[in-house]
């Protein structure tokens, strides 16, 4: 190979083995400075990208999302019928309700889970982690302190569920304390419940209280309705626990975002009525919860 040996620089040499401009440790320093010169701006480019792929951006209809590409929605798993783990998807009448949102907007929708006391604060809405709340949320005075929600998109009234050989069919029947009441931490059925006097056992889940009420920790549950009769389709289940008395609340779900994210909400509200306009709602209802009440099973 013509030139200089590998290795080797002639008398003239630069560093990178071409001629010399000048001064042998000028020419170094000058190369030096250049090659920390392009480093520094590679490095600052490369930030630059990674952080434009976390910082919030637009999606469609000039909604801001917190994550590139996706809408984050913030759930607390399992809840079915509205969002649980299915061979290793989430998926539910919740999902497919925000899917409907996310195709609006272009985007695709990621799910978080996260603990169920952060939806009456909003806490991670205001910290910019998700987009939304998803996760069979009860609309109160309370929760709007924090958070704005969107049109009501499911009526939920209570359910009692006890165990066949306790013969429990209301709540008055736990009112002196010898039989043990259990419902889900920070939900509208444990506040319903410490409104009528009874002191619930908290349970994280609705797994949870599932759980607690085959295992005997609990006589009878208080959740809402159409959890409850997800459980029953069971047939283990149905062996095992008795609807008692249906408590009527007068409950509505609805999905919420960080206080004056209007743009969002509209994009939310928008999916739904049109899903209740064309037939999807009424489809995705059959599909995940059953008929809806006064409508053909077939």
């Amino acid at each position: 190979m013509p030139g200089t040996a590998t290795g080797q620089r002639g008398p003239n040499s630069g560093p990178d083995g071409g001629p010399d401009s000048g001064p042998r440790n000028g020419s170094r320093r000058a190369w030096r400075t250049r090659a920390a010169t392009a480093a520094a701006a590679a490095m600052l480019l490369a930030a630059g990208c990674a952080a434009d792929d976390d910082a919030p951006t637009k999606a469609g209809s000039g909604v801001t999302v917190v994550q590139k590409g996706k809408l984050t929605t913030c759930t607390h798993l399992p809840y079915p019928p509205f969002q649980f783990e299915r061979d290793g998807e989430v998926v539910g009448f919740d999902v497919s309700l925000i899917d409907l949102v996310a195709k609006d907007l272009g985007v695709e929708q990621k799910i978080v889970d996260t603990p169920f006391e952060n939806f009456k604060t909003g806490a991670f809405l205001n910290s910019g982690e998700c987009d939304l709340a998803a996760a069979g949320i009860t609309i109160t005075a309370e929760r709007r302190e924090n958070v704005d929600f969107s049109v009501p998109y499911f009526d939920a009234d209570q359910a009692l569920l006890a165990t066949r050989k306790s013969g429990i069919a209301s709540l008055d029947e736990l009112a002196d304390g010898k039989r043990r009441l259990g419902a889900q931490a920070g939900t509208t059925g444990e506040s319903y419940a410490k409104e009528k006097g009874l002191d619930p056992v908290a349970f994280e889940s609705s797994d949870a209280v599932l759980n607690g009420l085959r295992t005997g920790q609990v006589d009878a549950v208080v959740l809402d309705y159409p959890v409850v009769q997800g459980w029953l389709k069971d047939k283990k289940n149905a062996a095992e626990f008795a609807l008692g008395r249906n408590i009527e609340t007068g409950e509505q779900y609805g999905f919420s975002v960080r206080k004056g994210n209007s743009a969002l909400l509209a994009a939310i509200d928008k999916a739904i009525e049109r899903s209740r306009a064309d037939g999807t709602y009424d489809k995705l209802h059959r599909r995940w919860i059953g008929p809806r009440p006064g409508e053909n099973a077939s």
